[in-house]
């Protein structure tokens, strides 16, 4: 049988990963397990085009420091916001914003924290717009240390491949 005792859901606010907080808080409930939250904020340090640039704007590393925190504040009020009250006091659950590449934050994470399974949404983009944005589920995917459920908002996706799951649509990410 399989034991989770802890679950990462990482979240970028969007549609597709609220029907994964769904599924997240399913596991959770249903394992007792404790649900970790994390937004992964890309990090201000890699916008900077040349190494040194801030060096040359008096104040900079300042205002980026303020920034951070401001930023960091701000997520965290979102993640509060992400699980209802009365769920978070019957569960228990850790909200974590942190600064970096999304998918890299979240392994480090999973192993930082000996994560038994990670939700995350998928946009279910195909493409060209795959091609040029990514997929931070499929990385994610391909570089875990456990396993990584993906799940799209119902409707999305174009190959019609789901399974229904006590109400929600599932569908296996293409790796390969």
């Amino acid at each position: 049988m399989v034991n989770l005792n802890r679950i990462l859901f990482a979240t970028d606010f969007s549609k597709s990963a609220a029907a994964a907080r769904a599924m997240a808080q399913m596991f959770a409930s249903r394992f007792d397990a404790e649900l970790h939250v994390i937004h992964v904020v890309s990090d201000l340090s890699l916008q900077v085009p040349e190494f040194g640039m801030g060096l040359s704007f008096p104040g900079f590393a300042d205002a980026t420091a303020e920034h951070r925190k401001e930023t960091s504040d701000q997520t965290m009020r979102a993640l509060e916001a992400e699980l209802e009250p009365d769920w978070r006091d019957a569960h228990r659950a850790v909200l974590t914003p942190r600064f970096g590449t999304p998918f890299l934050e979240i392994i480090r994470y999973a192993r930082e924290h000996d994560i038994d399974l990670i939700v995350v949404g998928s946009h279910g983009r195909t493409g060209l717009a795959h091609v040029l944005l990514g997929s931070v589920a499929e990385r994610v995917v391909r570089k875990a240390p456990c396993p990584v459920l993906t799940v799209r908002p119902d409707g999305s996706g174009e190959d019609g491949d789901t399974t229904d799951y006590s109400g929600f649509k599932v569908h296996p990410l293409p790796v390969g």
